[in-house]
């Protein structure tokens, strides 16, 4: 009988399950604390028996860094090929729906930790390690041989591509030479003691490409990489704090790794990442470890942390990143002068001039008066700035950071049946002499649908019909123009009907734009958003799509006035690589 294939991830979820058993040993999996913590006798905490440690308080902000979680059962994976990564993806091709693909890789990355936990637990909070026992658990991801094998083919800059770094003697040194990072010097500098830091091994290396591009989706975030080789005894990197939450895959060798608290609560969730720290600036570890292969370090942007290798072995980590510049502040940042710039155009309070003597009163010089005109400027000042939250275009400041979003994206990896049933599977080729098979027609029984959830994201403005006013709920809010009132109903309909969809309705211009991923380089903004002008009538088509996603939908079934125009939209997509056919054309 010919043996049944099963997944690593479907071996993992199955371990999950068993999980539950009184015979199952305790995790190795331990929480942000430098001490070993006694394992239960009955194996496995109940997953509301949460401890609290000491907590170490930072002015008024609790870090709760030395908080004991519940533990979870130790999970050995019982697939240890070399194509357990290999498989896992081959399996996640075959999910039809791209953000259930994300969730469940993403789950795979951080296993045995149930991704709802880690999320309402961990993410932004506290690092988390997680110790495998298993050397094969990432194995697949990124080599030493494919480090090589990327210097000797491609066109590898140094500062631009890979950076050698050293760090002796608390003194941190970039030994970055001008032009092409060519085998024969990168060992040298290897050999000397140098590590080495490849920027965006995504560009490079097809797989990371495609978990990135994939865990992308899951965070709604820009999802990078950078890769770390460090020779036997040696460190690259002095102590510091990054402004991204970082994930450590430990892929060969062993790597002793030490992380800190926050200095302060200025330092907790830091907007830029923090210059480097001698030793005597970030007091003792509240974590110190020794990552072996297949093992997995979480820590928050704004913890400190350093990585030293041990003197009989070298090591190969990778590092993927994620939510920088993701902020509350962030979208307020795109917020507030919009809606100041709404304000001022709407009410004349907020044009009404300062008073003739303000400056006698006011400023840091005179802070420290006690004047009752003091206390009756910042209350005007109080009550406009209640009234400014009125005119805030929330809506339209998430839909920039979206198309900021699109900008970072890399783009979509496609499966094989993708490749096939896509524009990049069209039949169109050069045969004895001529041009043949060209221009595959778009039917009305053809079946379409997005290549992914978030691969484009429309930008409509005033040419769309308010039609849609008869049927909308009462909405409280300013506008200055009737093309602004359109493009705000525009928003409310995609951010009601398609509420998990991460496209967005933007005002901006005088036309229909359609932003899309499918064309983004692999580098990191090296070519401008990519968009394109469809026509108004289009618009509604395109939401169908969107809210029909993952389904196949019909190219008749397409919401438009005519079967020419279903056909041209249908076709305008198809070129373009963002939907692809239920059957290859």
């Amino acid at each position: 009988m010919e043996k049944k294939h099963v997944s690593a991830f479907a071996l993992y979820q199955t371990a999950l399950l068993k999980s539950s058993s009184p015979e199952v040993k305790t995790s190795s999996m331990q929480v942000t604390s430098k001490k070993k913590k006694k394992r239960k006798e009955n194996g496995i905490q109940p997953p509301k028996s949460i401890k609290q440690a000491k907590r170490k308080l930072m002015g008024k902000h609790v870090i709760k860094g030395q908080e004991k979680v519940e533990r979870l059962a130790e999970v050995k994976c019982e697939d240890a090929s070399v194509e357990a990564l290999g498989d896992l993806l081959n399996d996640l091709a075959e999910i039809s729906n791209s953000r259930e693909r994300a969730s469940k890789l993403f789950q795979w990355l951080i296993h045995p930790i149930p991704s709802k936990s880690f999320f309402k637990d961990t993410w932004e909070k506290k690092p988390v390690l997680v110790q495998r026992q298993n050397i094969n658990y990432y194995k697949g991801l990124f080599s030493t041989a494919e480090f090589d094998r990327i210097l000797r083919q491609e066109n590898i800059q140094y500062g631009v591509n890979l950076d050698v770094t050293s760090y002796t003697n608390g003194k941190r040194e970039t030994h970055n030479p001008p032009g092409r990072a060519l085998p024969f010097t990168v060992w040298d500098f290897y050999e000397r003691g140098c590590s080495l830091r490849m920027l965006n091994p995504q560009a490079f290396s097809s797989t990371v490409w495609n978990v990135l591009s994939i865990l992308q989706e899951q965070f709604g975030s820009m999802a990078g990489a950078n890769v770390y080789l460090t020779p036997p005894g040696t460190q690259g990197f002095a102590p510091h704090y990054d402004d991204i939450e970082a994930f450590v895959i430990q892929l060969e060798g062993k790597k002793h790794w030490r992380v800190y608290d926050p200095r302060s609560e200025d330092e907790v969730l830091p907007v830029v990442s923090s210059p480097n720290f001698s030793q005597s600036e970030i007091g003792k570890p509240i974590l110190e470890v020794v990552l072996e292969a297949g093992d997995l370090l979480y820590f928050p942007r704004g913890f400190i942390h350093q990585g030293d290798c041990l003197p009989d072995v070298h090591s190969l980590h990778l590092t993927v990143s994620s939510y920088q510049r993701n902020s509350w502040g962030d979208l307020l940042a795109k917020v507030v002068p919009a809606a100041l710039e709404m304000a001022m155009e709407e009410d004349v309070e907020f044009r009404r001039g300062l008073p003739l003597d303000y400056l006698t009163y006011m400023g840091v010089q005179n802070s420290d008066k006690d004047d009752p005109r003091r206390v009756q400027f910042l209350s005007r000042i109080n009550g406009l700035m209640k009234k400014l939250a009125a005119y805030a275009p929330v809506d339209a400041a998430v839909d920039q950071k979206a198309i900021d979003f699109f900008h970072d994206c890399l783009p979509p990896t496609l499966t094989a049946e993708e490749l096939a049933s896509s524009v990049h599977g069209a039949p169109s080729r050069w045969e004895n002499g001529k041009a043949v098979d060209v221009g595959a027609l778009m039917k009305s029984q053809t079946r379409i649908r997005l290549i992914r959830s978030g691969i484009a994201s429309e930008t409509s403005v005033v040419e769309v019909q308010d039609t849609a006013l008869l049927h909308m709920p009462s909405i409280t809010y300013y506008f200055t123009s009737h093309k602004e009132r359109v493009s705000y109903i525009l928003l409310h309909i995609v951010n009601n009907c398609f509420p998990t969809c991460p496209c967005r309705l933007c005002s901006d211009g005088e036309a229909v734009w359609l932003y899309y991923t499918a064309d983004n380089s692999r580098v990191y903004h090296k070519e401008e958003p990519k968009s394109f002008e469809i026509k108004p009538e289009h618009t509604d088509a395109t939401e169908f799509l969107i809210h029909a996603y993952p389904k196949f939908v019909t190219v008749g079934s397409l919401p438009c006035e005519s079967a020419e125009d279903k056909v041209s939209l249908a076709g305008v997509l198809f070129e373009k690589g963002l939907i692809h056919t239920a059957e290859p054309l």
